[in-house]
C-alpha cells in the first residue's frame, strides 16, 4: 500500500470512529437509552437531529465514505477492508479518553491482539 493510500484509508478509519464517538456523545447528552414509541417518535426524532454531537457525527460519517472511497480507488480490498478494525481501537480509546468509559484488561488484551493484525497485515 503507497503513502496515498494508506492516509486515505487511515484518514477514513479516523472519521469513522470519531462519529462513532459524537454518536455516543449526543445520545448521553439525551439522557439516555432512546425508546421509540408510535406517540413519541417525531418529537424524538426531532431531539436526536437537533443535537450537536449527532449532527457532527453523520458529517464525519459522510465524509469517511468519501475519503473511504479514494482510499479504495488505490489499494485491495484484501488490505484495506481489515484496516478498518482499527476503528475498534481509536473507538476505545476514545470512549475511555473523552467519555470516561472502562477498558477492562481483557478489553486491552483484545485491542493488543487487533493491533497485531493491522500490524501483520501491513507487512504483508
Amino acid at each position: 500500500m503507497n503513502s496515498s493510500a494508506f492516509a486515505f484509508i487511515i484518514s477514513g478509519v479516523i472519521l469513522n470512529a470519531l462519529a462513532q464517538l459524537l454518536l455516543k456523545a449526543g445520545t448521553n447528552a439525551l439522557g439516555g437509552a432512546i425508546h421509540l414509541t408510535r406517540d413519541n417518535w417525531f418529537i424524538t426524532g426531532l431531539k436526536v437531529a437537533t443535537q450537536w454531537p449527532i449532527v457532527l457525527g453523520l458529517l464525519c460519517y459522510g465524509i469517511s465514505l468519501v475519503v473511504w472511497i479514494l482510499g479504495l480507488s488505490r489499494t485491495d480490498v484484501t488490505v484495506a477492508y481489515p484496516m478498518l478494525s482499527l476503528g475498534y481501537v481509536i473507538g476505545a480509546l476514545g470512549a475511555w479518553m473523552f467519555l470516561g468509559e472502562a477498558i477492562s484488561p481483557q478489553r486491552m488484551l483484545a485491542i493488543g491482539v487487533i493491533m497485531l493484525g493491522v500490524v501483520l497485515l501491513a507487512r504483508s
